[in-house]
C-alpha cells in the first residue's frame, strides 16, 4: 500500500508542470526581495508590516494555486456565470457603498482585509468569457456582431461601472483583457477595422465627456511632466530618475536614493519597478522581463497542448491578465504611457493582486496538469 500511494505522488508530481512553478516562485523571490527594501528606510530597524502581510499573502496565494490546480478547470466552466454574477453584485455594491480613498470608491472593508471587487471581475471575466467563446465556431473568416453581443456585454456590463467608481485604469485593463481574449478566439477583419476607427472617433467624446479632471491631468502630465514638476508631474519624474540613476548594475540592495529617502511614491505598489530598476540596474530589470516572457512562453506552450477549447481561452485569458498588467506598469514607470494604478503581478504589494493572480496562474497549471488526463 505504502508503495502503490509512493508511486502515485511520483505521478501526481510528474503531472505539475515544473517550469511553470519554478518561474513563478523565481518572480516571488525577487518581488519579496525588492519589497523588503521599498518598506524599509536606512535607518529602521523594524520588520515592515507590509512586508509581513505580503509574505502571509504568498502562502495562501501557493496554496490558492495548487487547490486550482487540482481541481478540474472545467468546473470552472460551470460555475463561470455564477462567479461573474457574484463578482458584478460586489462591484455594483461597491460603485454605492464601497470605502472611499484616494477619491475613488472601490474596495469593500471586510475589516481585517480591504476587498477590491474589480481586480476579481478580471478573472470572473476571462472565465466567463471563455465559457462563451469556447461554444463558438470561430472557423472561416471569424466572428460577426451576432456572435460578438453575449462576450461583449459580459465585458461591457462590469467596464461602466468600474468607470463609474471611478478607476479607468482597471475599466482599461478589463477592456484590454477581453479585448485581447476576442482577437485570438478571431473577430472578422471588418468588425476589428469598424471597432479601431470607432474608437479613434471616440476619443475626443471621451475626453469631453466621461474623464475627470483629475484623469485628464494624467494624459497632460504624461504629455509633458515638467509644467508641473511638484505636482502632477512629480510621480512621473521621480520614477524616471530612479530608473535612470540605476545604470547598468544598480545602486544595490536598500542603497537606492530614491526610494530609500521616499522621493518616490507608492514605492511598493505601482512603482516597485522603479526600485528594481534603481538598485538592480539595467541587468536587474532585464532579468524580470526575462523571467516573464518566460512565463508567457510556458503558458503559450500550455494553451496549445491544451485538452479543449476551453482551456486554451483560460490559458490565453490568464496571460493577456498578466501581459497587460506588465506592459503598463513597466511602460508608466519609463515614461512610456500615463500613470495609472495598475500593479505589477507577482511583485507590487497588494493582497487582491496577488490571489488574483495566483489564482488565475493555478487555472493555467491545471490546464498543464490535465493535458496528461484521457
Amino acid at each position: 500500500m505504502f508503495n502503490s500511494l509512493h508511486v502515485e505522488e511520483r505521478t501526481l508530481f510528474k503531472k505539475l508542470d515544473i517550469n511553470l512553478i519554478v518561474v513563478i516562485l523565481a518572480l516571488n523571490v525577487i518581488g519579496l526581495i525588492n519589497l523588503y527594501s521599498a518598506t524599509h528606510g536606512p535607518t529602521s530597524a523594524e520588520v515592515s508590516g507590509l512586508f509581513l502581510s505580503q509574505i502571509m499573502w504568498l502562502f495562501v496565494g501557493w496554496a490558492v494555486f495548487f487547490v486550482t490546480t487540482i481541481l478540474d478547470y472545467n468546473i470552472v466552466s460551470r460555475i463561470a456565470v455564477v462567479i461573474y454574477l457574484l463578482n458584478l453584485g460586489a462591484i455594483i455594491f461597491t460603485t454605492f457603498y464601497g470605502k472611499v480613498a484616494l477619491g475613488a470608491q472601490r474596495w469593500i472593508d471586510l475589516g481585517f482585509f480591504r476587498y477590491q471587487p474589480s481586480e476579481t471581475m478580471k478573472l470572473a471575466l476571462i472565465m466567463m468569457m471563455a465559457k462563451i467563446l469556447a461554444n463558438r465556431n470561430t472557423h472561416g473568416p471569424g466572428m460577426g456582431f451576432k456572435e460578438m453581443f453575449a462576450p461583449l456585454l459580459a465585458l461591457g456590463i462590469p467596464f461602466v461601472f468600474v468607470v463609474e467608481q471611478p478607476d479607468l485604469g482597471t475599466a482599461m485593463m478589463l477592456a484590454a483583457i477581453g479585448g485581447s481574449m476576442l482577437l485570438f478566439a478571431k473577430v472578422k477583419k471588418w468588425i476589428l477595422m469598424t471597432a479601431v476607427i470607432a474608437g479613434i472617433v471616440a476619443l475626443p467624446v471621451a475626453w469631453k465627456f466621461v474623464l475627470h479632471d483629475y484623469q485628464k491631468n494624467r494624459v497632460l502630465t504624461f504629455l509633458s511632466p515638467t509644467n508641473d514638476p511638484r505636482g502632477t508631474g512629480y510621480n512621473s519624474i521621480q520614477s524616471k530618475i530612479a530608473v535612470g540613476s540605476g545604470r547598468f548594475f544598480g545602486k544595490g540592495f536598500m542603497k537606492g536614493t530614491q526610494s530609500q529617502l521616499e522621493f518616490l511614491p507608492e514605492r511598493h505598489t505601482d512603482f516597485i519597478y522603479s526600485v528594481l530598476s534603481e538598485e538592480h540596474g539595467f541587468v536587474g530589470s532585464v532579468a524580470v522581463m526575462g523571467l516573464f516572457c518566460f512565463l508567457f512562453l510556458t503558458g503559450i506552450r500550455i494553451a496549445t497542448n491544451a485538452r479543449d477549447k476551453f482551456g486554451a481561452l483560460l490559458t490565453v485569458g490568464v496571460l493577456c491578465y498578466v501581459f497587460w498588467h506588465m506592459f503598463i506598469n513597466m511602460g508608466m514607470v519609463i515614461g512610456l504611457l500615463p500613470i495609472v494604478g495598475v500593479p505589477l503581478p507577482l511583485l507590487s504589494y497588494g493582497g487582491s493582486s496577488m490571489m488574483t493572480t495566483m489564482a488565475g496562474l493555478g487555472l493555467i497549471s491545471s490546464v498543464a496538469y490535465r493535458r496528461y488526463l484521457f
